[in-house]
């Protein structure tokens, strides 16, 4: 819609537009909370992870201590899981253990 057509729209006639249309003709578009929050939650994500892979550059100590170091943490929080939560989901304990390593 430009300048010389707004003279000619009558008020009958903006009545009857609904908001798409009129984002529409100005040339603006609809956005939803959603998508801002997943836009959001998305740059976090990022930020965390190169966050973390700039705390693994800058370590104090030498790439494979600590990449045995990480290695030794999640089998043991994996097994702490298995053991806590196996049984709750059906596994037997023995089999819990084993299946994480």
């Amino acid at each position: 819609m430009t300048w010389k057509n707004l003279k000619k729209v009558r008020w009958k006639d903006l009545r009857r537009l609904d908001r798409a249309e009129v984002l529409d003709r100005l040339g603006l578009e609809r956005k939803t909370p959603v998508g801002d929050f997943f836009s959001g939650l998305g740059l976090f994500a990022l930020g965390m992870l190169v966050g973390a892979g700039l705390g693994m550059l800058f370590a104090p100590k030498p790439g494979a201590e600590m990449r045995s170091r990480m290695a030794d943490t999640i089998k043991s929080r994996g097994q702490r899981m298995a053991e806590e939560y196996g049984p709750r989901l059906g596994m037997e304990p023995s089999s819990a253990g084993d299946r994480i390593s």
